[in-house]
Parts: structure tokens; C-alpha cells; sequence
């Protein structure tokens, strides 16, 4: 005999929820405001009608709000519902299952008696339906809430009309269908053998961790400049505060500092990876560690922690926050390496193993080794963090976290959060999926993608639908064109070009996007074949002359498309993204939507984004658009959009004919203007 301790399935049953991480051991994401979708498989034996809603609780369970799903894949009973919560927070969602005998007894007395069957009858049963439902009571269910007088009053009038033989069977059918009565059974339903699935947990972020716009600079190149001799002075936190305005103005919210920490000399490498660093070479600030402290100290030369602390009040006041790069790997001249030598791996000839990636090595970097004394590292680390907080910084972006344990991050960030509520960590992952998955489920707000490597136009498009359906739940993406270590081949030879039509890509593709500062210079030359760029700034100071780069034009890019994402929630959203049929591979047209109850203002807000994909020369081609799929359908067929990068408007319909170049525009970022309905209504 088999004894089942708990009930598997509801009455009427509900499987294959989503989002559901691990069997619900794990919490699946969500953002402040952000609208996402749950699904449910739902079905019941026999013919009676049903009903599935889904049900969004607070962190201290209460509901917050009771969304009705609809069938999004008719015959397979597959139901969706779109909700948002409102703060961050723990929260968690179940989906209830309900008889809805209204819509049973609809349909079966609209076919009944249409085919004079048990007339009487039915008319009957709808009577004594429609008092049920101004009573608010439900069988095999807790009591209903009792709907307005107004309704009440409605649905007894259909009672007695229901039962009025002075009409016809068809007119006093009428008065238990229609659309008031209707309304009233959509709003206060009955929900008999109401039921409900297992509650899954649901981790809601602060908007930060979803939607951003990512500014990368080297501090110590901020400023520096070369004496007679060919000595470098290193430039300084007080100098790259001096920039921020600069980053600031173009629309970016985040700044993101590369290691500020002392840099170890034994092993440092040199230009471009040299093995032999040259007299002055700065090292690579990743190489963590000298006698002057370690991950817990500033380079002197960039200046202290009351220097720190001014840049990031610098950059609080002009609308900045810090991200500071976590890399969890020592010089040889660490503090750690002499306090701690079990922290690393020792090898067979009782050397310290330095960090390798055949066929890349890094002689100048120790790794850590989390088997040997897994608690004092994660404490060491820990209070690393803690410092860094206790001076500001609200965001780590951490450097290669996929060669470190998944449990140390999972308790680490999860202990990190519950102290420091909105600390948020982006996984620099550029690995395997299974494993750049997991880091985003066991906590880690945001991730680098393969965006720099999807070039062409199926696999772009692939892409964008992957990121946006297939595992938001999972992680959140961070879209590059290039960083200080990725320069692709496709940036190589196009010139400004292909550096415009990344820049679109990124920034409207994904609600998170970064720069690697010096883009805006074209920095486009290979250190010979590797797909990384060429006198690389992690092994040497690069200081720039910004006003230079207003010539080339990018900077203004920048600053339009940070524009339209600050002012369309449409860009901000990552879970829905419409991939528009086009009559060329080199042409690439995608709209994200926002429905009015999701947004601010109450209004809908739709954007298409058409972009060419050829740096090289004009693209032609035609773009189709499914106006009704979109909400947007009009009695004329057209539709009134703006081009956020020049305010000039268009009138479209279903067909709409581009004309893109290098020479006069490379893609349109188009605001629909808002007569029309929302698709998302139902929802």
C-alpha cells in the first residue's frame, strides 16, 4: 500500500509552471516594474469550462495582485498571464485553478436552448446562478467577495428575467449573457473547487539590475601624460573625477572602475602581454597586490580612500553609480600569498601555480584555491566587499566568477544582499552556457553575453529571442560591443560604421549595455590575430584627448540612444521583443512593447528598431509589420511614427520601405505614437 503524505495535483490540475528554477529551490527573477510572464499547463477531466489565474504575493505573502490567464496555445491548455511587481523584495507567486460554472452554463444554454432542449431548465440554473453570484458564495471554495450593489442589482434583475415566461426562451436568455452580466462574472467570478499549485519563490530586483547604461574606464589613464624622458605619471581618482560630466552628459548611469588596487611587480607583464614589463610599465591592474595591501587598498599613485570617496559623491550628484570590478586573484606580492599560502595551490616542485587558460597564461596572477581553506577565504573575501559598500560602491562587476565555486557565490551574494539590500554583481562569464545560466540563478544580478560574437542576422535575431524568453528567468543580460579584452573580428575593418551599428545593437537590444571607454575613438586594430584590441590598455596608460572625439561622431550616438532608452519603458524591459520579417540579411527590424498598466503614465509604449547590418554600404529592403499582433491596428492601416535619433515622423502600415547607409543613416529607432490599444489588454 502507498501512502501519499500530501496532495501532488490540485482538483483541477496545474503542471508545468514557469518561472520555476530547480523545482522552486531556487528563485526565479523579476525587476521592480518590469512585466513577466507566468505559465501554466491547465486542464480538467470532461467538458465543464474552467479558469486559471495567476496570483503575485508580497514578501510577507499577502496577495498583491489575481491575474486571469488566457490560452496562448488553443488545444494544448497552455495559460499565460503578465504581472509586475512593485518593489524589490522576496516575493513569490502561485497559479490557482477554478470551475467556472458561468461559462459552462453559457455555453450549454446558448446551444440548449437554440436547439429547444431542456429550455426551461437551463433558463433555471442560469437564475439560480445569477444568485449565487450576488451572494459571493462558490461550492467547494471559500466564500466569494460579494460583488458592488450596482452589480448585485444587475444580476438579480437577470434572475427574474431569466424567469419571466411572458418573453421568449431566446430574449430571456439574453438578459444571463449579456455583456453587463458578463463583465460582472469577469470581475467577481464563481470560483468553485478553487485550488491552487505549490508557491514559488520569485527574487525582485531594484531597476538598476535590469536596465542600465555602463561606462568603463581605466582611472589611471585618466589624466596621465608622458615626461621628456618617456616616463609615465599615472593619472588619478581626482583626475577621472574630473570626467565624469563627460560620461555623464552622453546618458550613462553606471560608471565602472577597473581594479584600483597596488599592482605586483614580481612577473608583470609588460606592453600589449610582454613577459618582460619595461621600466614604468603600470602592469595590469589585475595582477593584484604589492607591499603596499591588497584588495582591501587603493594604488597610491591613484590617490586614497578620501580621494574615492569624493569621486563617487562626484558621481552620485551627477546621477552615476559606482561599479567596481571584483577579481578574485592575487600577484605574486599579495598580502594573502605570505599570510596565507594555503589559499593557492602549491605544485609538485613547490611553486605557487600561477592562473592559465591554454593557450593564455598569466604569470603575473595567482589563483585561488577555495578547497584548501574554503572559510577563510569566503570570510577574507567577504570583508572585501563589505569595505567597498562601507565607500559607496552599489554594484561589483566581478571578473571571471565562472572559475570559482557555484556554493561560495551562492552563499556569498546571498549573504552580501540580505545585509546590503540592492548590491548588485555582474557576472563577467564569457563560458559555457550551462554555467553562465547557473551563476545568473544562484544570485548574480546581470551577465556579459555572446552578443559580441552574434553577427549576422538569423543568429542576431536567435539571440535577442533567447536572452528575452528563453532565460530571463535565469539571468540578465549585459550587452558589449567590445571591452578591454574582446575586440571581434567584425570590428576590425568597418570603421566607424560597424562601431555605430553595435552601439544600436547593444543598446536597444538588451535594457542593460556597456562601453568600453575609447569606442568612441574607433579603437579597432587586433593585437595581431588574437580578438582582443592592440596596445591594450590593461598593460599601459591610454589617455585621451575627448574633445577629439566629437569629429568621429559616436559620442552623440551615444548620447541619443540613451536618450530614447531613458524616456521609453518599452527599452528598459527585457521579457518581450517582436522580430519583424525583412527583405534583407544585411536589414534587422525588432519592437519591444510596454502595455499602458505596466507604465507610468497609463499609456502603451511601443518601439521599432530598424538597423542596418552592412558597415560597408547602403541597404535597401522592406520591413513587415503585423499591425494587429502589435495593438496597433487603425480603421486606415497606418500608423504615426517618430525617429528618436532625428524627430523626423513617418506614416507606416503593414509593408514600410528603409533606404540605410554608412553615408546617411545607419537604422531608425522609431516611437509609435500612442492611438491605438494595447495587445497585452486581455492580460
Amino acid at each position: 500500500m502507498c501512502l501519499v503524505s500530501e496532495k501532488l495535483l490540485p482538483r483541477i490540475p496545474i503542471i508545468e509552471v514557469f518561472p520555476v528554477i530547480e523545482d522552486g529551490t531556487l528563485p526565479a527573477k523579476a525587476t521592480e516594474g518590469e512585466p513577466f510572464p507566468i505559465r501554466a499547463t491547465v486542464f480538467r477531466e470532461g467538458h465543464d469550462a474552467f479558469a486559471a489565474e495567476a496570483v503575485l504575493l508580497r514578501p510577507n505573502g499577502g496577495e498583491y495582485s489575481r491575474t486571469r490567464m488566457v490560452d496562448i496555445a488553443p488545444g494544448l491548455d497552455r495559460y499565460e498571464a503578465w504581472v509586475a511587481a512593485d518593489t524589490p523584495g522576496a516575493w513569490s507567486f502561485r497559479v490557482d485553478s477554478w470551475s467556472d460554472p458561468y461559462a459552462t452554463w453559457r455555453h450549454d444554454a446558448t446551444v440548449k436552448v437554440g436547439a429547444g432542449v431542456d429550455v426551461e431548465l437551463m433558463l433555471e440554473e442560469g437564475a439560480l446562478l445569477m444568485e449565487r453570484a450576488a451572494e459571493g458564495t462558490a461550492y467547494g471554495s471559500p466564500s466569494q467577495d460579494r460583488p458592488p450593489a450596482s452589480d448585485i442589482e444587475v444580476l438579480n434583475d437577470a434572475a427574474r428575467r431569466l424567469r419571466d415566461t411572458s418573453h421568449s426562451a431566446q430574449q430571456r436568455l439574453s438578459a444571463g449573457i449579456s455583456s453587463r452580466v458578463r463583465l460582472i462574472f469577469r470581475d467577481h467570478p464563481l470560483r468553485d473547487l478553487l485550488d491552487s499549485s505549490r508557491v514559488y519563490p520569485l527574487d525582485v530586483a531594484r531597476t538598476k539590475a535590469l536596465a542600465g547604461a555602463w561606462y568603463e574606464i581605466f582611472p589611471r589613464s585618466a589624466g596621465a601624460f608622458q615626461r621628456p624622458d618617456g616616463t609615465w605619471v599615472s593619472g588619478t581618482l581626482a583626475g577621472a573625477a574630473e570626467d565624469l560630466p563627460r560620461i555623464a552628459g552622453m546618458g550613462f548611469d553606471v560608471v565602472y572602475l577597473t581594479p584600483i588596487h597596488p599592482i605586483g611587480t614580481t612577473h608583470r607583464k609588460g606592453k600589449n602581454n610582454s613577459l618582460e614589463a619595461a621600466p614604468g610599465d603600470p602592469g595590469s591592474p589585475y595582477g593584484i597586490g604589492a607591499p603596499e595591501g591588497g584588495h582591501d587598498a587603493i594604488h597610491p599613485e591613484l590617490g586614497d580612500f578620501a580621494d574615492f570617496d569624493r569621486f563617487v559623491k562626484r558621481a552620485r550628484g551627477l546621477g552615476l553609480e559606482v561599479a567596481l570590478d571584483l577579481a578574485l586573484q592575487c600577484s605574486p606580492d599579495h598580502p594573502w600569498v605570505a599570510e596565507h599560502p594555503e589559499w593557492f595551490t602549491t605544485r609538485a616542485d613547490g611553486t605557487i601555480a600561477y592562473a592559465e587558460n591554454p593557450p593564455k597564461k598569466y604569470q603575473d596572477i595567482y589563483p585561488l584555491n577555495f578547497d584548501n581553506d574554503p572559510e577563510g577565504i569566503y570570510q577574507a573575501v567577504r570583508d572585501v566587499i563589505e569595505l567597498w559598500i562601507n565607500h559607496g560602491v552599489t554594484i561589483f562587476r566581478v571578473d571571471n566568477p565562472h572559475t570559482k565555486p557555484i556554493p561560495f557565490w551562492e552563499r556569498l551574494l546571498a549573504d552580501i544582499k540580505a545585509q546590503y539590500p540592492g548590491t548588485l554583481f555582474l557576472a563577467e562569464a564569457f563560458t559555457r552556457p550551462a554555467m553562465m545560466r547557473t551563476l545568473g540563478a544562484v544570485g548574480f544580478d546581470q551577465s556579459y553575453t555572446y552578443f559580441a560574437w552574434r553577427t549576422h542576422k538569423q543568429e542576431i535575431e536567435e539571440y535577442l529571442k533567447q536572452v528575452s524568453e528563453e532565460t530571463a528567468h535565469l539571468m540578465r543580460p549585459s550587452f558589449w560591443p567590445t571591452t578591454h579584452d574582446i575586440l571581434t573580428p567584425q570590428m576590425w575593418d568597418g570603421g566607424t560604421a560597424i562601431f555605430a551599428i553595435r552601439a544600436m545593437l547593444a543598446a536597444l537590444g538588451a535594457p542593460t549595455w556597456g562601453i568600453y571607454s575609447g569606442y568612441e575613438f574607433v579603437e579597432n586594430k587586433p593585437r595581431g590575430t588574437y580578438q582582443e584590441p592592440n596596445d591594450n590598455e590593461k598593460y599601459e596608460f591610454r589617455p585621451r584627448r575627448w574633445e577629439d572625439a566629437d569629429e568621429i561622431g559616436i559620442s552623440r550616438l551615444f548620447t541619443l540612444l540613451n536618450a530614447a532608452r531613458a524616456k521609453h519603458p518599452a527599452l528598459r524591459q527585457l521579457h518581450q521583443i517582436r522580430i519583424h520579417p525583412t527583405s534583407s540579411d544585411r536589414l534587422i527590424a525588432f519592437s519591444r512593447q510596454v502595455p499602458g498598466k505596466f507604465t507610468a503614465d497609463g499609456k502603451p509604449d511601443t518601439v521599432i528598431c530598424v538597423i542596418s547590418l552592412d558597415p560597408h554600404q547602403g541597404v535597401d529592403g522592406s520591413v513587415e509589420l503585423d499591425l494587429e499582433a502589435m495593438g496597433l491596428s487603425t480603421p486606415g492601416g497606418h500608423i504615426t511614427v517618430v525617429d528618436e535619433l532625428d524627430g523626423r515622423s513617418y506614416v507606416w502600415g503593414a509593408s514600410n520601405w528603409v533606404s540605410l547607409s554608412p553615408v546617411t543613416r545607419l537604422g531608425h529607432v522609431f516611437k509609435v505614437e500612442p492611438a491605438h490599444t494595447s495587445p497585452w489588454a486581455q492580460a
